[in-house]
């Protein structure tokens, strides 16, 4: 994650590997200089609570290694199932794409990445799921 800049709100909070470090009274900007530094925005996180739907459940399995609850091997096996589960049922292109970038930054240990293509799949899941409870 070379050159990641942060931009923060007033008290915005942000997991910075395992450290929480929370912003000043100001907006304010952040340079991460460092390669495959593990970083959540606290208000992006999934909370265990509300990972009930498939997508978000796959977005909870990545942020558990960004904030170093989870080993990054076994997560690897876990998330690679359920972006294969996945792909089973969203298989329009757009879908398909984002799928396949998760799992190239999975393979290649880049684990904000993989959560970053897997959370644009949440309008999409909302969605199919609103018209299955509207049908």
């Amino acid at each position: 994650m070379s050159g990641l800049v942060l931009k923060l709100g007033p008290k915005e909070r942000v997991l910075i590997n395992g450290a929480v470090i929370e912003n000043g009274d100001r907006r304010s900007r952040l340079s991460i200089m460092t390669p495959d530094a593990n970083i959540l925005r606290l208000r992006d996180a999934i909370h265990p609570e509300e990972a009930t739907t498939p997508v978000r459940r796959a977005c909870y399995a990545a942020q558990l290694v960004l904030s170093g609850d989870c080993d990054p091997d076994t997560a690897r096996h876990q998330l690679l199932r359920r972006i294969e589960e996945l792909s089973q049922v969203l298989r329009d292109v757009d879908s398909r794409a984002q799928l396949t970038c998760a799992t190239a930054a999975l393979l290649d240990d880049q684990h904000y990445q993989c959560l970053k293509a897997l959370r644009a799949l949440l309008p999409r899941e909302a969605r199919l799921l609103a018209h299955g409870r509207a049908t």
